[in-house]
C-alpha cells in the first residue's frame, strides 16, 4: 500500500504521517515512511532517539552521494550528468529503523518534471519513482505543503492521497484544489482526514463543506500533541485521543484500498 499524505502547510500533515506509521507497524506491517518535506521533522513526530537521528541525512544535501551517482557535482544547472542512476541501494542504506518504522529524508530538491534541472533534481527524481514501484508492505510519504508537486505527478502511482485539513473554508479550499490537479495526472482516489478538530460543530462543518472529497476521519485538538514535540517523545503513545483515532482510520483505509475495491 502506498500513500501521500498532503494539504495546506500547518494543519498536521506529519502528525497524521507518524500516527498511521506507527499504527501500521503496531500492527505487524512493514513501514518504510519518506519524508518529503523541506523542512523534515517527522523523525521527532515518531519519537526517534537522538543517537538515531544523528545518522538520518536528507538525500538532497549528499553532495558525494550525489556526485558519485550522477557524475557531476551538485548545485551545477546544464552538462552532462546522468539521469537513471542507481537509487536501489538508498532506501535501506541511508534510513533509519526505530519500532518497525524505517524513515527516510529525501530534502528539499524539486522531484517533478520540471523547475530545475539539476543533477540532485535528477537523482531525486529517479529515487521518488523507485520507491513507487517498490513492493513495500506501507509506504508513506509525508509530502510538502500545497498543491505544486501534483503539479508536477510525482505522486501519480499512490494507491491513494490523504488531504489534511482543517475546519476552516480555507483549509478547505486548498484539498479542492489537490483534488483538481490529482484527478489531472489520473490520481482519483483522494480521502480527507480532519484534523485540530475541537468539537461536533466543527465535525459538522466538515461533514458538510467536504463534499467534492470523501471524509474518513477526524483528530481531535489536543494540546498533548506540542507537549509531546517538547518532551521529545512519540505523539502515538502520548496522545491517546489521537492514537484511537488514529486506528480508526487505518482501519477505514484498508478497506477503501482492498483488492475488492479496486477491483
Amino acid at each position: 500500500m502506498k500513500l501521500a499524505i498532503t494539504g495546506k502547510g500547518g494543519v498536521g500533515k506529519t502528525t497524521l504521517t507518524a500516527l498511521l506509521a506507527q499504527a501500521y507497524a503496531d500492527a505487524g506491517r512493514e513501514v518504510l515512511a519518506v519524508d518529503a518535506d523541506p523542512s523534515p521533522c517527522l523523525a521527532g513526530a515518531l519519537g526517534f532517539p537522538a543517537e538515531l537521528r544523528e545518522k538520518l541525512h536528507p538525500i538532497a544535501e549528499m553532495d558525494e552521494l550525489i556526485e558519485e551517482r550522477t557524475g557531476a557535482k551538485p548545485g551545477t544547472v546544464g552538462g552532462f550528468f546522468t539521469l537513471t542512476t542507481r537509487v536501489d541501494d538508498i532506501p535501506e542504506r541511508f534510513s533509519i529503523l526505530h519500532r518497525g518504522v524505517r524513515l527516510l529524508e529525501m530534502g528539499s530538491v524539486d522531484l517533478g518534471g520540471s523547475g530545475c534541472i539539476c543533477p540532485e533534481s535528477a537523482m531525486l527524481k529517479t529515487l521518488f519513482t523507485h520507491l513507487l514501484f517498490r513492493r513495500d508492505d506501507v509506504l508513506l510519504l509525508d509530502m510538502y505543503a500545497g498543491v505544486e508537486h501534483l503539479g508536477r505527478a510525482t505522486v501519480d502511482f499512490v494507491d491513494a492521497m490523504l488531504v489534511v485539513v482543517e475546519p476552516t473554508r480555507r483549509s478547505l479550499g486548498t484539498a479542492v484544489q489537490i483534488k483538481r490537479l490529482a484527478n489531472d495526472i489520473g490520481l482519483m482516489r483522494l480521502y480527507l482526514v480532519g484534523n485540530k478538530v475541537r468539537n461536533r460543530d466543527e465535525e459538522k462543518f466538515l461533514e458538510q463543506e467536504a463534499s467534492e472529497i470523501p471524509l474518513i476521519g477526524f483528530l481531535p485538538a489536543d494540546l498533548k500533541v506540542q507537549e509531546a514535540d517538547r518532551l521529545g517523545i512519540p505523539v502515538y503513545d502520548h496522545v491517546e485521543s489521537l492514537k484511537l483515532s488514529a486506528l480508526q482510520i487505518t482501519e477505514k483505509i484498508n478497506a477503501l484500498t482492498s483488492d475488492e475495491v479496486l477491483e
